[in-house]
């Protein structure tokens, strides 16, 4: 590439911002769609998005991919991941609101429970061992490997688990152990969520929603998911 110049680097710099706004736009908009069709969402995942603890465990939502959001709404529509409770809503939203809505809630600050989990201390360092370094005498791999470092995320496929209801953690894994629950890329969780106890689950889940969920890193635009479905957990 040829040296560009002070004008020249200030043309390219003019450009990449302009082509900036109409994203911006369309990602604003995108979320404001979302937020209108977010209202059959709200009774159980919150207006927050940070859902809740209770006679169910409903997951945050807040602060989560996009894509992998969107992923998830059209895995309950077509029946791929099963669920009664959130089939018939997934059911109301066509393509462009499931995007919307996944958008909105991608857009929204994500925050842990509020209510710590009323488990012992042994009990939450055997949580602590299993997600950062897992067990490798049963070959259960640790949740850093995919979900990252901090288990907070890695791309679409592999979502932000810190910070998540302790419930809804234990409630997936065991979907995935009996196979109620799949669609993971080869089959990485099942194989995981096999080889652990009882006891393994409830640990992992409580320490795991003791940590802090990802911060967004910026208010710039949100990837909209369209055009990128794919599987994931």
């Amino acid at each position: 590439m040829g040296y560009l110049g002070k004008t020249g680097r200030r043309t390219v710099l003019a450009a990449l911002l302009l082509a900036a706004v109409p994203m911006q736009v369309n990602a604003d908009a995108a979320i404001q769609r979302g937020q209108a069709a977010a209202a059959v969402c709200v009774a159980c995942h919150q207006a927050d998005g940070n859902g809740m603890e209770g006679a169910s465990s409903w997951p945050r939502l807040a602060g989560l991919s996009p894509v992998y959001l969107a992923n998830q709404i059209r895995a309950f529509k077509s029946g791929e991941r099963e669920s009664a409770e959130m089939k018939p809503f997934a059911d109301m939203l066509n393509d462009q609101q499931i995007d919307d809505v996944a958008a909105y809630f991608a857009s929204l600050p994500a925050k842990g429970p509020q209510t710590a989990p009323d488990v012992s201390a042994d009990v939450l360092e055997s949580g602590r061992q299993l997600a950062l370094h897992g067990d490798w005498d049963r070959y259960i791999v640790p949740c850093i490997s995919c979900h990252g470092p901090a288990n907070q995320g890695v791309g679409h496929t592999f979502p932000d688990i810190s910070g998540q209801h302790a419930g809804y953690i234990a409630d997936q894994l065991r979907a995935w152990r009996s196979g109620t629950r799949t669609g993971d890329p080869q089959d990485l969780m099942k194989a995981i969520a096999m080889r652990m106890t009882d006891a393994d689950i409830d640990a992992v889940s409580a320490w795991l929603s003791t940590q802090p969920p990802a911060e967004r890193l910026s208010d710039g635009p949100v990837q909209i998911a369209v055009g990128q479905h794919e599987g994931g957990k």
